[in-house]
């Protein structure tokens, strides 16, 4: 449309075109000095299996020019590699898929800011809930981060300007980070609003999209009196909403490729109710008292023994697979074992179909034990049981518990917390 002579409001397509060409956009983040996951481009199969070999695996797997996540996914060996790529390849054949290193246990944060070309104000830090390489729009966030050292979000906001400012955005701008040992890295940038521009605005009060459009059509932030990032007292909690109820047969484990249809937002004093108030909206209410269920991959086993501990000190049973359970007597946790499907009865299904288990927390690894344990996931949506298919969403609800323990939560009017701040 430019060629034809028509005027493009906000950021121009050149700078549209860096954020989104993986050459162009790895020679800007070169320039400014900052980091990204190790990647690659690809325009065939065999480009896509040399390109995942030098970065060793995981990997993640996506097209360019695509919203929603569609065809993107983090492929473990060079079967599912070759699977996903042929996908990506077919969602946007005219361009290169590309192929990034997968950073293990990293903690994603989603920036939005507003930018006129000389000034940025930043409307949010959010904290992702689940690890990176769970799409955004079907993560839990936290705004303000929840975890993250302040040293760590003053350099996020500090990439943020350079990276707004180097792109020449007039609106609004987007940025996936994440964080891995400390370190910043750079995910994308996507010079636009994002889904997370309605919900940065209700819970800071600053009204980003119309402010945007002033920006798109020639005002400037400080003619707007917008002159520095809101802050605030509460927190503020983003959860999806998903449609698995609807759709009999699809699995509810989430990954790259966007799934959720909806959102909510709980808001309160600290993390903990602000999070269980978001769980109560999206229809997975936490329990203050009961069973839990834990059935995770091997990688994840170290990393419940703290959360078991915590349950058990709050007075909840714990019943757990075969595997599972093994690994957590070893580490001195009282837990009782219960059977899989194929192992015999009673088994976890009879558990979740009587109504023994108050909340599941379920992680898988490759495909065949995703496979292998989908009818979990499934009965727990079918019988209403609340669950997280990830360990960062399972101490985010102990976290709840805790608050919820302490007191219980107060609504107020969302305009009295924005006087409050």
């Amino acid at each position: 449309m430019q060629q034809c002579g028509v005027k493009i409001l906000g950021t121009s397509p050149e700078s549209i075109d860096i954020a989104e060409d993986r050459k162009k956009f790895k020679e800007l983040l070169d320039r400014l000095g900052l980091s990204q996951p190790e990647s690659g481009t690809a325009t065939s199969i065999d480009d896509a299996l040399v390109v995942a070999e030098q970065l060793g695996y995981p990997v993640l797997v996506r097209p360019s020019y695509v919203l929603g996540g569609r065809a993107m996914q983090i492929v473990y060996d060079r079967d599912a590699l070759v699977e996903f790529a042929e996908q990506a390849i077919k969602v946007a054949p005219e361009y290169p898929i590309l192929i990034d290193k997968y950073l293990q246990d990293a903690i994603e944060v989603d920036v939005d800011a507003l930018c006129d070309g000389t000034d940025v104000v930043i409307g949010g830090v959010m904290e992702h809930i689940e690890e990176a390489g769970i799409h955004s729009g079907d993560s839990a966030c936290s705004l303000p981060p929840y975890s993250l050292p302040t040293e760590v979000v003053s350099e996020i906001k500090r990439q943020t300007r350079l990276l707004a400012l180097a792109l020449k955005v007039v609106g609004l701008i987007n940025i996936q980070f994440a964080v891995k040992d400390k370190k910043v890295y750079v995910l994308e940038v996507n010079p636009r609003a994002s889904r997370t521009v309605p919900f940065v605005s209700k819970a800071t009060g600053l009204p980003m999209a119309k402010i945007a459009a002033k920006l798109m059509v020639g005002h400037t932030l400080r003619e707007l009196g917008v002159v520095s990032d809101p802050q605030i007292q509460h927190v503020a909690v983003k959860e999806a909403v998903f449609p698995f109820d609807r759709f009999p047969g699809v699995d509810t484990v989430l990954g790259p490729e966007m799934k959720s249809t909806g959102e909510v937002m709980g808001i309160d004093a600290d993390f903990g109710l602000a999070y269980a108030k978001a769980e109560i909206a999206a229809n997975n209410p936490i329990p203050t008292k009961g069973t839990f269920f834990i059935s995770v991959r091997d990688e994840d086993k170290p990393k419940i023994v703290t959360l078991a501990r915590k349950l058990k000190e709050l007075g909840f049973e714990i019943v757990a697979t075969r595997g599972t359970a093994s690994f957590l007597r070893a580490n001195g946790v009282d837990v009782k074992s219960v059977d899989k499907l194929q192992e015999g009865r009673p088994n976890v299904l009879d558990y979740i179909k009587n109504r023994q288990i108050d909340f599941i927390v379920n992680t898988v690894g490759s495909a065949r034990a995703k496979r292998d344990s989908m009818y979990i996931r499934r009965n727990a949506l079918q019988y209403g049981i609340p669950y997280t298919t990830t360990i960062a969403g399972a101490y985010a609800t102990v976290r709840a518990i805790e608050s919820l323990r302490k007191r219980p939560f107060t609504t107020r009017p969302i305009q009295e917390y924005y006087v409050v701040s």
